[in-house]
């Protein structure tokens, strides 16, 4: 691969996935070279800042995916949910600007009550049980994916590793490392890298202007796939509307609603046919509304 940092991902991903009982295919790891590993980290980190390939992506965003579900349940009871989500969002990947990630994208409902999502740079998408009950159509619950994929295609999780602190420690210190550092030190520091973005996504959230620039995006990938875009604004007014404390989660990490409404506003406004009654009745059969 072309970065070491992908190299300790991987290994620690494989061993995580591995000790959780992870279900993904078999992965080439044969032919990493953990032994050579030391000699080109000064050179990888020096150049680190060069673009991740979707591999790369895909091997960081299962790291960051084995983190999230350590700390959530999967929501299982309802399999027929679980695909027409994923059916959805087939449905804006295909039209979307960046239809071929690494393995492709993948919903999974986490078992939780309060309003909340995720994603990684690998292509996962996490959405809460409680966030899936406020939505109202089929094109409200496209906003809350669209949303998460604008986050994978815009390489925010990226963005976020090449600013941990970690890493730019690593940078400003790559003329020793191949010296000083092992193997298992070297995986440490890589390690602590991702858990800071792990914490990023779950705690304090991207910044103001990721998040505005992901809903701009969703918009867009809404009206791509022929969903009314128009819906992202419509689900942050029902998201308006509840009470603090039911919202806290998604508040803390992401700007209030009334001011991701009011940035919306600001944007170009796309104007589609409305077909969102060709989808109410799915809606209401699979989501029992």
């Amino acid at each position: 691969m072309k970065k070491i940092l992908t190299v300790f991902l991987l290994i620690f991903t494989f061993n995580n996935l591995s000790a959780q009982g992870g279900n993904e295919r078999n992965l080439p790891v044969q032919d990493v070279n953990v032994e050579g590993a030391a000699a080109r980290l000064d050179r990888a980190v020096a150049s680190s800042q060069e673009e991740f390939s979707m591999q790369d992506s895909y091997f960081l965003g299962r790291t960051v995916a084995a983190h999230i579900l350590s700390r959530f349940r999967i929501y299982s009871e309802r399999s027929d949910i679980t695909n027409y989500l994923n059916l959805i969002c087939t449905a804006l990947a295909v039209n979307s600007p960046a239809p071929n990630w690494f393995s492709g994208y993948n919903v999974t409902i986490l078992n939780d009550p309060n309003p909340n999502a995720f994603s990684t740079p690998g292509g996962h998408i996490f959405i809460t049980r409680g966030f899936i009950n406020l939505a109202v159509s089929e094109d409200m619950l496209a906003a809350i994916i669209a949303h998460e994929m604008a986050h994978i295609q815009l390489e925010h999780g990226i963005a976020e590793i090449m600013n941990s602190r970690v890493v730019q420690n690593l940078q400003q210190e790559q003329s020793r490392l191949s010296r000083e550092l092992d193997t298992a030190q070297q995986r440490q520091m890589f390690t602590q890298a991702v858990n800071e973005v792990v914490d990023t996504i779950l705690g304090s959230g991207y910044s103001q202007l990721q998040e505005y620039s992901a809903d701009e995006m969703a918009v867009n990938l809404l009206a791509l796939a022929g969903y009314n875009p128009g819906s992202l604004i419509e689900l942050l007014r029902i998201m308006e509307r509840l009470p603090a404390s039911q919202m806290a989660g998604l508040n803390n990490t992401h700007p209030l609603p009334a001011q991701r409404i009011s940035n919306l506003q600001r944007t170009t406004q796309i104007n589609i046919p409305d077909t969102s009654s060709a989808r109410r009745n799915r809606f209401n059969r699979i989501m029992g509304r």
